[in-house]
């Protein structure tokens, strides 16, 4: 009878610690959110400032006053984007089974990857050495819409992990937290400046 009660215990005993073990892993970090956000701001003040050395080696303050224009354009597509992003993913864990999430998660993913790739393509060729003639070097970005991408399908599959590990409330503040405004693109205008 005893040796019944010790492999319990001992059964017991494995169960709690690969549970606490699974509760240690990275499912509940979320930071892949901020470092997005600073790569995206990151690229405005690199494309301005290709735009100033145009400008000021043509004599013509119009084209980095277009060129800002344009440049705010294709920011506030990302920037909707970006918001709605974190808000779909939040819904897709919140409203769905676990299988049903992460399909949801893929979609929403591979939306905002294009958004990337459309942006990436758009700063990169308005920087790029033959972009305009005379102005030389290439403006390196730290963006690469593919890894980003990756990065945040990772974590938001790993938050839908913890998330089914949460309870009703502890879930909707764990992934109310992605809308934060610390997690909120900087508006264009403040980058601008």
């Amino acid at each position: 009878m005893k040796r019944y009660n010790l492999l319990i215990v001992l059964m017991l005993l494995i169960f709690n610690v690969t549970t606490a073990q699974k509760k240690k892993s990275p499912a509940a970090d979320l930071s892949i959110l901020k470092d997005t956000k600073s790569k995206i701001e990151a690229t405005v003040p690199l494309v301005i400032q290709h735009l100033q050395a145009i400008s000021t080696k043509e004599g013509d303050n119009n084209i980095v006053i277009n060129g800002k224009t344009a440049l705010g354009k294709e920011y506030g597509i990302l920037e909707s984007e970006w918001f709605l992003y974190r808000n779909n993913m939040k819904n897709c864990i919140l409203n769905n089974s676990s299988k049903k999430a992460k399909k949801c998660m893929e979609y929403h993913t591979q939306y905002l990857r294009n958004t990337f790739i459309n942006y990436n393509n758009y700063i990169s060729n308005l920087t790029r050495k033959n972009g305009y003639l005379g102005v030389e070097g290439d403006t390196k970005f730290d963006f690469k819409p593919a890894d980003i991408a990756m990065k945040l399908t990772e974590a938001y599959f790993n938050a839908n992990d913890a998330a089914g590990r949460m309870k009703a409330d502890q879930k909707r503040e764990f992934l109310g937290a992605t809308m934060s405004d610390d997690n909120k693109l900087t508006p264009y205008a403040q980058l601008a400046q």
